[in-house]
């Protein structure tokens, strides 16, 4: 099981507020597609997975029409 920096932003939907929240942790875990899966089962989910050259994991998420991103940096 790998430690991760995980910062999980949730974007504000309003046009003119380019404000977002944002929450930052850190997690163990073994299988990250597998996280974002059951963080998000009970919504109409999709995401796309990008890996950085420096091995941070993104996912641009869009659940429950709310645009979101989880950003994993192994500690």
């Amino acid at each position: 099981m790998k430690e991760y920096e995980a910062v999980w932003e949730i974007f504000n939907l309003c046009p003119g507020n380019q404000m977002r929240d944002v929450f930052v942790e850190e997690l163990k875990i073994e299988d990250l597609d597998a996280f974002i899966k059951e963080k998000f089962k009970d919504e109409d989910m999709s995401y796309e997975k990008t890996v950085q050259k420096d091995g941070t994991v993104i996912y641009d998420i869009m659940a429950s029409q709310i645009r979101q991103r989880y950003s994993f940096t192994e500690i």
